[in-house]
């Protein structure tokens, strides 16, 4: 960070500015002007909290996506039908056993399976043949969505949370002030909020195994110069699977997750794989901060486009791509190569 700053003063002061902007918007109670101008503060403030949550799906989904695409150059454009596949199979173990917790591990391990029959299958044979991977891999995500709408039909499924996250919590930020002057609290769901910190929990971790851990360090060695490391004694080969097996079993996590606050149906393999690519696109090829910079500006500009500028959200998201793209095109945290 005081690299940053010493590196980037202007753009650091803009940053403070609008953090302290926000936290103002957020925490103080809105003037009657304010509220004429952007609409009640419960307004602003569920499409905020809505931003932030459906962020941290995008980065559930994404940052297995750029552990596979970001640092292995895997073109993995079947990442959404594992997205989808573990949402589907989360379903099916929660209904059959009652149990919402007891689908995150086992969606884990069957979906990084699969991901791991990718890898040793598919894309070991075709290592830096980026256009032949692309090719196979829509194949395999046109076949895989066949077979799950074959098996579980056109209907949405909604995952239920248990009961001890079901339900409104209340946070402490004032969404408004009653003409009594008593405040009201905002109240929004204990399951987003969950779904939230484990998000955070999550990218802390893979960004303390990629930098702080000797899988790491061969993680990144193996990615910079593979001959190299292979011709040390490392099974790269080895190294990688587990890679892609992790990421893989993220991306079935994150249909688990998808379910629960929002539906899986047919379809939303796409529109996962497409947010994927964008928030790695923004964020940076292989960097989890910029995954988790990128989800979150992604999901903001959706959520805040569809409250407010309803009729041109849907170019938010490509308009502020085309910006990275044109100003900094290896991404926000992206290194340049």
């Amino acid at each position: 960070m005081p690299g940053f700053v010493g590196r980037h003063p202007f753009w650091s002061l803009v940053i403070a500015v609008l953090a302290a902007l926000l936290l103002w918007l957020v925490f103080a109670p809105w003037p009657p002007g304010l509220e004429q101008m952007l609409g009640r503060k419960r307004v602003f403030l569920n499409a905020l909290f809505g931003g932030i949550t459906l962020g941290a799906l995008y980065f559930l989904v994404a940052s297995g996506f750029t552990l596979i695409f970001g640092l292995m150059r895997n073109v993995n454009l079947a990442h959404g039908s594992l997205y989808l596949f573990g949402g589907y199979l989360g379903f099916e173990i929660s209904e059959a056993t009652g149990s919402w917790l007891l689908a995150f591990p086992v969606v884990f391990i069957v979906v990084g399976l699969l991901g791991l029959l990718l890898q040793h299958f598919v894309f070991r044979r075709m290592e830096g043949e980026e256009l032949r991977q692309t090719m196979v891999t829509i194949g395999l995500s046109v076949v895989l969505a066949d077979l799950m709408l074959w098996w579980w039909g056109g209907q949405s499924y909604t995952i239920f949370a248990p009961d001890w996250l079901s339900g409104p919590t209340t946070l402490p930020i004032i969404s408004s002030v009653r003409e009594g002057g008593e405040i009201v609290y905002l109240r929004y769901p204990a399951v987003r909020m969950a779904i939230l910190v484990a998000a955070i929990v999550i990218g802390v971790g893979m960004w303390l195994l990629l930098n702080r851990t000797r899988v790491g360090m061969l993680i990144r060695a193996g990615v910079d110069d593979r001959e190299m490391l292979a011709a040390s004694g490392v099974r790269i080969q080895y190294v990688f699977l587990a890679v892609f097996a992790f990421g893989a079993g993220l991306a079935g996590i994150a249909g688990i997750v998808g379910g629960t606050f929002q539906s899986l149906s047919p379809g939303e393999d796409t529109r996962f794989l497409l947010a994927s690519l964008v928030v790695v696109i923004v964020g940076g090829m292989g960097s989890i901060p910029g995954a988790a910079i990128g989800a979150l500006v992604i999901g903001l500009s959706e959520q805040l486009g569809l409250v407010y500028a309803p009729t041109y959200s849907v170019v938010f998201t490509f308009l502020i791509m085309a910006a990275v793209l044109a100003f900094r095109p290896q991404g926000l945290l992206g290194r340049a190569r």
